[in-house]
This record gives C-alpha cells, structure tokens and sequence, in this order.
C-alpha cells in the first residue's frame, strides 16, 4: 500500500538537509558550475520520484510536479534560514560561497523562512485536496501571488545591488522558479471559479446598496487609499524625492530602504508600480456592484503583500542588516504598525471577498430576480 502522495512529498522534501550537508563536504563539487549542475541534477531526481509516486494510470494535475519539485527547495531555504541564523552549521557554507552569496542577507534569510513554512504548507495542503477531490484553486493562487512577488523582488534586487558584482552561475536556476509561477497562475485564473449559489433576489438587494450603506466596504475603501498614499509616498522615497517628508522619512524612520543590498529599493518600485493600480481597481471593485474578478485576484494580491511586507519587516529589524539601516528603536512602532497594516489590509479584503461574495455576482437582470418570475 502506497502512502499518500503529500506523505511522499515531504520525506522526499525531508532528504535536501542530507543533500546540502554531503555536498558541503565533497571539495569536488564546490565550485561555481558543478553548484549548479548538482542542483539541477537533485531537482531531476525528486520530479522522477515524484513520477513514481504517482498511482498508476491516475491523471493528474501537471501542478503536482510543480509543488513536490518546490516543495524541496522550500526545505533547502527553511535550512539555509536555520542556520543563517546560528541554529544550525554545516550545510550551507558552500552554497553561500560558490552559489548564491546573497542568500545570507537579511531579506533572504526572511524569505527562505517563508518559504519553509508558509509555501511548504500550503503545497502539502494543495496536494492533499488534489487528491481528495477537493478544491485547491484558492490555495493556488494565494501562492502564485506569494510566489510571483518573492521572484520580482529578488532577482532585480540581486542585480541591481551590492550582490550583483558577485552573481554565480547558480543563481541563474532562478529564471525556471521566476517563470513557473506566471504559468501556475495562468492555468489557475483560468479554471472555473468557486461560487456559491446565491439567490437572485439576494443579490439584487445587496447590490442596490450603496457604500456607505455598506460599512465594511467602505472602511476598507480607506484603508485601501492609505495604502495607495504609502505605497506613492515611499516609492518617491527611494527615488531619492528632494522634499523634507522623504529626507526626514528615510534617514529618520525607516533607513532600510536605502540598504544596498537593493531589495527594499526594488519592493518600493513594485508597490509603486504593480500594486498601486491593483490598490486602485479594488477600490472600484468594491463601490461598483458585479466585479467577480475581486474573488481571484484579491487572494492573488493578499499572498503577494503578505509575502513582500514579512519580508520587509523582518529585515528590517533583523541582526543581519547593519544597525545603521535598521529601523530606530525610537520609532519601532509607527513604523512597524505601517508595515504590518500594509500586509494585513489586502488579507482583510480578500477574506471579505470570500466570506461574502454577494455584491461581487454577475448583476442580476431587471425583471429577472426570483420574486419577478412568481409575480409572472
């Protein structure tokens, strides 16, 4: 008897440890080249496996492959944080020295956590339901935008900054994990949604209220807008704006982002540049009645504003950013409380998007609610 594919994932996972260990130790293979090469072949042999745990003659989803392939590389990060952070030694100090160098900054050591234990879960989740029968879509997409918004900011941040004079052949394994991701979601928009059945009737009512009828709804607007101001504003902080507010800003309450390590730098360009117009169309989305679109891409946005601000926040606090980036001990908790609202204020409207998704249906037709088709 076969155990569960999601059992077979994480043992297979479980094994990167040993991989990363034995390699540290083999002089032979610690250099540039067979870095990568090791690695491209050890991501080889856990799809093969992963192809023989599979029941025979069962389709299944290609996403399968994608997870338990991800899946070991959220243990290799979930080990490179450990012991990045002097739980453990031994098995990452080749990859550091001959791979990827970056990976022992603040910012990566907050993204390998994330990736340990917020991706691994949600894919042992995924995989779980997939075999189960059960839904997995909304699970998908919340790690498509986690994962999408982790690549954009890492790899330009790399090239862009102090990194980038140092980039070794391995780093360029993260094109396959940048691209993967684009195509994981695409096939996730693109399958049927997840709606309930909702009365006619209901949904005509709902959406005949307007927003201030509507508090929930509209105190999200507000928060949604200060969002949009601290995305605008912080953007033109780290493109060096000559006004006092930005100066006094960057020097005062937050000089991680002007860190060279140049993720911060590009997290700010992001928000300005992506997050901002979806901050925006979700503003519209929730005073115009019929946006079903809300219900995917605000669970897409929540997982990728969760994923930028963890890391974000904790590296900005965290002991491997020097103290002069660090934010002030004085200012700790304004701005801190920004951060973390910046994070939340997305999940929030995404889990109001799925608890209550009435105002969000198809407008029903006039003359066609329920009570319309009795009184004919």
């Amino acid at each position: 008897m076969r155990p569960p594919v999601e059992v077979c994932v994480l043992l297979l996972s479980l094994l990167a440890p040993g991989v990363l260990y034995a390699v540290n130790n083999v002089p032979a293979l610690q250099e540039p080249l067979p870095v990568l090469g090791m690695g491209m072949v050890v991501l080889g042999f856990v799809l093969i496996i992963t192809l023989i745990a599979v029941p025979n003659k069962m389709r299944v989803d290609p996403l399968l492959y994608v997870f338990a392939v991800f899946s070991f590389t959220c243990v290799v990060g979930l080990t490179n944080a450990l012991e990045q952070d002097g739980f453990i030694s031994g098995f990452m100090a080749f990859y550091l020295k001959m791979g990827e160098p970056h990976l022992g900054s603040a910012y990566a050591v907050m993204m390998s956590y994330w990736e340990g234990v917020i991706h691994l879960v949600l894919f042992l989740t995924i995989i779980h339901r997939m075999f189960k029968g059960m839904s997995y879509r909304s699970l998908g997409l919340l790690w498509a935008g986690s994962s999408i918004a982790h690549q954009i900011v890492h790899i330009p941040g790399v090239v862009i900054g102090k990194y980038g004079s140092n980039i070794r052949p391995a780093f360029w394994r993260n094109i396959p994990f940048f691209l993967v991701p684009f195509w994981a979601a695409s096939q996730l928009f693109s399958r049927h949604r997840e709606i309930p059945v909702i009365p006619a009737d209901q949904i005509a009512v709902e959406q005949k209220k307007g927003l201030l009828s509507r508090p929930v709804d509209l105190l999200l607007s507000v928060l949604l807008l200060a969002s949009m101001a601290f995305s605008v504003f912080r953007g033109f902080v780290v493109l060096d704006c000559p006004l006092d507010a930005c100066f006094t800003y960057i020097y005062q309450y937050e000089p991680y982002l002007k860190d060279p390590a140049g993720f911060p730098r590009v997290m700010m360009l992001v928000y300005l540049f992506y997050a901002l117009p979806l901050l925006t169309v979700f503003t519209y989305g929730l005073k115009t009645p019929g946006c079903t679109w809300m219900l995917d891409w605000t669970i897409f946005f929540a997982g990728a504003m969760a994923q930028t601000q963890w890391c974000h926040i904790g590296a900005s606090v965290h002991s491997r950013t020097p103290f002069t980036y660090r934010v002030p001990a004085d200012k700790w908790w304004p701005v801190i409380s920004l951060n973390v609202l910046l994070a939340v204020v997305p999940v929030l409207l995404a889990l109001r998007c799925r608890i209550s998704p009435t105002y969000f249906m198809k407008p029903v037709p006039e003359g066609q609610t329920d009570k319309d088709k009795k009184r004919k």
